[in-house]
């Protein structure tokens, strides 16, 4: 029997709904019985992605953030979407160090934190239109765990 299970969460572009959207996509990973170190893998990537729609995608105005989770036996699809500015130049961004806003003093990692935290990365954008981030992880299964 496969294990499967769906939610969606919107929230208002406030850096304050950074931490809760990360909690919450925590709390609906832990009925795969996650390790500590993939809860935590979780947390930052969905922290990076949240923290792009905020600060890229709606740069000084308000919008909506969407996050939908699925899981499929011991896979979680994490899906974050914002109807922002969306990315000019993706190619430009997915590049370590890259920032379109240096005068914030970011690393421009977050793309690359993102995909190495998790097992798969699809970015999509377009201008004027928004952004949509996709992640999978594949969680061990209790009976591969040391």
């Amino acid at each position: 029997m496969r294990n499967e299970n769906h939610m969606k969460l919107e929230f208002v572009s406030k850096s304050s709904n950074e931490a809760f959207a990360r909690v919450v996509v925590a709390a609906f990973a832990s009925q795969l019985d996650p390790t500590i170190e993939e809860i935590s893998d979780i947390k930052t990537a969905v922290s990076e992605a949240v923290t792009n729609s905020i600060i890229h995608g709606y740069e000084n105005s308000e919008g909506i953030v969407t996050i939908e989770c699925k899981i499929i036996d011991n896979i979680i699809e994490i899906i974050i979407e914002d109807d922002g500015k969306g990315i000019n130049n993706l190619e430009k961004a997915l590049e370590p160090f890259y920032t379109s806003r240096p005068e914030l003093e970011r690393s421009g990692m977050g793309f690359t934190v993102m995909e190495t935290f998790m097992d798969d990365l699809e970015v999509i954008s377009e201008p004027e239109k928004g952004t949509k981030v996709k992640m999978t992880k594949k969680f061990k299964s209790l009976s591969n765990r040391e």
